[in-house]
């Protein structure tokens, strides 16, 4: 009897994972929450900037929620995307916290195992737990399904089914920006990825390959360089401080 409840327990756990890896696959956007219920400030010690690094780092297109969105995700509505928060489950004596990703309704997906740090300040007592929590995420694999997800709207208590609803021609207005010409960089081959040199020549970057397409590691830095709408994108942190930068790169 007992062999029968472990074995059943088993199977439900693993079809419990299939289905989190499955659901969560079918999302492009995360949106991480840029103040956390536990803290008084937004962004406080950047642990909202550091979440949404570290997801980056497992394929997502992560946005803060305070952040410029865009118009895909816009459109799309908040149930097109995902959430990300971090909860604190500390004591006197050691920092815990634990990184959620919920779908807009607040049913939790994934819940990561719970991170620990005994460091006396704050910063970077919640920084080594976020970092330990992701940690435990190794054996969580994202890939993101092209397939276009059923997108659930909750209005007046009533689910709507977004993708088989009749559509709606929206009219956007889209501003004329001027900006700024992007750098464009050359990738040349070395080791296990690539230098990344400007036109002076110099070297910007060296990066390293990750098991993500187009997602790799800035060596030397706490970044990484990803690729976004045909265009690619440079995070890491300067002085404390998380730098976006956009360049053109030119395998």
């Amino acid at each position: 009897m007992i062999k029968k409840i472990i074995f059943s327990l088993l199977i439900f756990a693993a079809i419990t994972v299939y289905g989190q890896d499955e659901n969560i696959s079918n999302y492009k956007y995360i949106i991480v929450k840029d103040k956390f219920d536990f803290l008084k400030e937004s962004d406080q010690y950047q642990t909202s900037s550091l979440t949404k690094f570290l997801l980056n780092k497992k394929g997502f297109d992560v946005f803060l929620s305070n952040e410029e969105l865009p118009n895909e995700l816009k459109l799309g509505g908040k149930c097109s995307a995902l959430e990300a928060s971090v909860e604190d489950e500390s004591n006197m004596f050691t920092v815990k916290t634990v990184i959620v990703i919920s779908n807009c309704f607040g049913s939790v997906l994934y819940k990561s195992e719970v991170g620990k740090s005994k460091l006396k300040d704050f910063k970077k007592g919640y920084h080594q737990a976020i970092r330990r929590a992701f940690d435990s995420m190794e054996g969580f694999n994202y890939s993101y399904n092209s397939t276009e997800p059923i997108l659930m709207e909750k209005k007046d208590n009533v689910v709507v089914d977004k993708v088989n609803a009749p559509k709606v021609k929206k009219e956007v207005t889209v501003e004329k920006i001027v900006k700024k010409p992007i750098e464009v960089l050359y990738a040349q081959a070395k080791g296990n990825g690539f230098q990344l040199v400007n036109s002076k020549p110099e070297v910007v970057f060296e990066i390293l390959k990750t098991r993500k397409e187009n997602v790799f590691i800035i060596k030397g830095k706490d970044g990484t360089l990803y690729k976004n709408e045909d265009k690619w994108y440079a995070e890491f942190y300067e002085n404390d401080k998380l730098v976006k930068k956009e360049y053109q790169v030119k395998f």
